[in-house]
């Protein structure tokens, strides 16, 4: 079968063929659905297997069933990853040893391609006493700055990097620091975090209360409740995080709350799990399934909406079998519940085709009979095969009383309560992303169409970007059928269209027939005040939902997405590379370095804007050659973030904390770790001299002064720990007298 667009197959070709370095892979799609459903067919009975085959095939053919890109890419091929998208790991203990083996568990877990969620609220305050080394805790934070290295320098499958979520509980004494903590440029970029809001803070902000701050039950301190949520809004407001997950209401809902805690959540929010629990994941493409597109009786066929329901309880049913687990904690959890995830996405096409406009009555109608559909048929499916497979080990009678079981159809009902169920849950709305590009770039997961037509920013292997121009599947429908007739805009409204109301009345909606949460990001313009946009969270809980993610265009996260010129859908707001003016001032430093015969000179320039003057560009130049292919990189590269503007001072904390195994020197009276350190210390300055005009007056008088850089005292090798000069070279090994540094051989 042929791709839709050119994209779909680099997609396909990237992702998920199966190419292996001998023998024969996927020639075509058509044979990664055969790969798949052959794989996934093996955990049927043998008498069975052929025609659970043709069954997962009919699915997957055409994009009608888009299982989780995990096992796309895996089902088949023998590699050592797992089909799982996202764990959520186990408890970190408050102890070093334990914070760092579940370093590692989270490390394989990420190695073999699934993200991770971790609880970090079980982590001791910061400045907390550590009983027995006379020492104090330097807090969760600097413990997620070991996660945030490790998934830097992990390739997951092979294929992509690792993604995590970090959650803190609003009572943790450090919760302020947390909700802060993108602030700081650079820090937790491997990270998504969520604080988990209980319903007791909600009522305390209702009632205008004091919050206390507790860690192991003890009372550390106390703030005023809406302090607190201020901070929380002002710090997704600006950089669109922290999100919130309402954990007590994710507990209250959970079909397993007689036999789990839930602690955290998946990467994107879909799954809220316990620990080592795993989210299994597929899609249903609703809008593959739409008969007569923009026709009067457009709609989708009940009976085939639900049959392919049951078809996904059974296809993923079985990858729980079959896959791999990084951890056999993960194994044991998977299979003693067998959680599953079906959702659906393609809806915001399937509702144009259906002429309903997103957020409006119509688009909520359809969307509850739709997703209530799968839920129903999902349940009896779960149940049948629980007749024929036997219930999940930990089922237990009591889930009939569960609420998103109380809602179901009496004979699904009575079906569950003669055989039992399979899996414990089985709905969840994930993003889809890939998948959905995949299969013609349908609407991802339930969100709003982003733009119809738009230039998507492709991470390269070398990590930069390409642009690949990408048509939306409704409009492509639509030309198809229509030919150049204009589309109706009431029906094809898009994200920049839309109202945060919208975006909240969908999600709400979706959540009444969804075991799990959703995936889903609120939309909001740039210019929405800070109060509307804090109302968001509140009116989000106040409808049920179990978690909320806001986006507001800024500075600090810029976008994936930008829309190629249309009148109907404006581009987000996204720092840009401003073009250089003609002639442009600046200063101009000079540094001296140990053990280089000529001087090294940086030379920055700086433009006025309307946030007064700031740096454009930066030049760094030498006679010595040895010097010339970094500092050529290293002024392309710090010239592109100057010139996309926002706050730049983290260039120069990046520079000073670089050191130089062969020795620093002493600028100033101070000791520099490196050549580096020293332009970043240039920089630093700079970027303090322009804060006034009088300070950039006596910068531009300084210019061209010397700054002499006179080796450190001692002849000896610079730790590389520490970088002082007190190694003794004695019995073989290097011992550094300053830091304990030892080294043998």
């Amino acid at each position: 079968m042929a791709f839709d667009n050119p994209f779909a197959g680099e997609i396909w070709s990237a992702k998920y063929r199966y190419r292996p370095s001998e023998g024969a892979g996927d020639a075509t799609i058509q044979e990664s659905w055969t790969r798949v459903a052959q794989a996934v067919s093996e955990a049927e009975p043998a008498a069975g297997r052929d025609a659970a085959r043709e069954l997962f095939l009919d699915a997957l053919t055409d994009y009608r069933f888009l299982p989780g890109g995990r096992i796309l890419a895996g089902a088949g091929t023998g590699r050592s990853v797992t089909l799982f998208n996202c764990f959520v790991m186990g408890a970190v203990p408050d102890d070093l040893g334990g914070i760092f083996d579940h370093v590692r568990e989270a490390a394989l877990t990420l190695q073999q391609g699934g993200g991770v969620g971790m609880d970090f609220s079980t982590i001791r305050p910061a400045g907390a006493p550590v009983a027995g080394v006379g020492a104090d805790a330097s807090g969760p934070l600097s413990f997620m700055d070991v996660w945030d290295s490790m998934c830097r320098t992990i390739l997951s499958a092979g294929q992509r990097r690792g993604a995590m979520m970090g959650c803190l509980r609003i009572d943790h004494p450090d919760i302020e620091a947390f909700i802060d903590a993108k602030r700081e440029p650079g820090r937790f970029r491997n990270f998504n975090l969520s604080v988990l809001v209980t319903d007791a803070f909600m009522q305390a902000l209702d009632a205008d209360g004091a919050w206390p701050l507790v860690f192991n039950g003890r009372v550390q301190g106390e703030v005023r409740a809406a302090d607190l949520w201020q901070r929380l809004m002002q710090a997704t407001y600006d950089a669109a995080e922290p999100g919130v997950i309402f954990i007590d209401r994710v507990n209250a809902a959970n079909n397993l709350a007689y036999c789990e805690q839930i602690v955290a959540s998946n990467p994107c929010g879909e799954q809220m799990l316990p620990a080592y629990g795993a989210c299994l994941l597929g899609s249903i493409n609703l809008a593959r399934l739409v008969d007569r597109p923009f026709a009067t009786n457009a709609g989708i066929d009940e009976a085939v909406l639900g049959d392919l329901a049951r078809v996904a309880v059974r296809f993923l049913d079985n990858v729980i079998d079959i896959s791999r687990f990084p951890l056999e904690a993960q194994a044991v959890e998977a299979r003693s519940k067998r959680r599953l995830g079906i959702g659906v996405t393609g809806l915001a096409d399937a509702l144009i085709f259906c002429g309903a406009r997103y957020g409006g009555d119509q688009a909520v109608a359809l969307t509850q009979h739709w997703l209530g559909v799968i839920k129903r048929e999902a349940y009896r499916a779960s149940a049948e095969l629980a007749a024929e497979k036997g219930p999940f080990p930990l089922y237990d009678p009591c889930i009939l009383d569960r609420p998103n079981l109380l809602s179901l159809d009496e004979d699904v009902r009575s079906l569950i309560s003669a055989h039992g169920l399979r899996n414990g849950c089985l709905t969840s709305i994930a993003p889809t992303g890939t998948t959905s590009l995949l299969a013609g770039n349908v609407s991802s997961g339930v969100e709003p169409v982003f733009a119809y037509a738009y230039s998507r920013k492709v991470r390269q292997p070398d990590g930069g970007t390409r642009e690949e121009a990408v048509e939306d599947y409704a409009l492509a429908v639509w030309k198809r059928l229509n030919g150049d007739a204009p589309p109706p805009s009431n029906v094809f409204a898009s994200a920049q269209d839309l109202v945060p109301a919208d975006h909240l009345r969908m999600q709400a909606a979706a959540q009444t027939m969804v075991d799990s949460s959703i995936s889903k990001t609120v939309n909001c313009p740039e210019a929405i005040s800070f109060s509307d946009f804090s109302n968001i969270y509140r009116a989000g809980y106040r409808a049920g939902c179990k978690g909320l993610t806001t986006y507001r265009p800024n500075s600090v996260t810029g976008s994936v997405l930008s829309v190629t010129g249309s009148a109907t859908t404006p581009s987000p707001s996204e720092p840009v590379l401003s073009p250089r003016p003609e002639a442009i001032g600046g200063t101009t430093y000079k540094v001296k370095w140990p053990e280089s015969a000529h001087a090294v000179y940086v030379t920055i320039n700086d433009i006025d804007s309307d946030s007064g003057r700031r740096p454009f560009e930066i030049f760094v130049n030498s006679k010595n050659m040895e010097h010339y292919a970094w500092t050529l990189g290293l002024t392309r590269m710090i010239s592109a973030v100057f010139r996309r503007g926002g706050d730049v001072s983290f260039v120069a904390e990046e520079l000073k904390a670089v050191f130089d195994p062969r020795g620093g020197g002493w600028i100033d009276g101070r000791y520099v770790p490196s050549l580096l350190a020293a332009i970043g210390g240039i920089i630093e300055r700079h970027l303090a001299s322009g804060s006034t005009p009088a300070a950039a007056a006596k910068a531009d008088a300084d210019a061209d002064t010397e700054t002499a850089a006179r080796p450190a005292p001692s002849s000896g090798p610079a730790c590389p720990r520490c970088g002082g000069f007190d190694v003794v070279r004695k019995e073989g090994c290097d011992t550094c007298f300053g830091c304990g540094y030892s080294k043998c051989g």
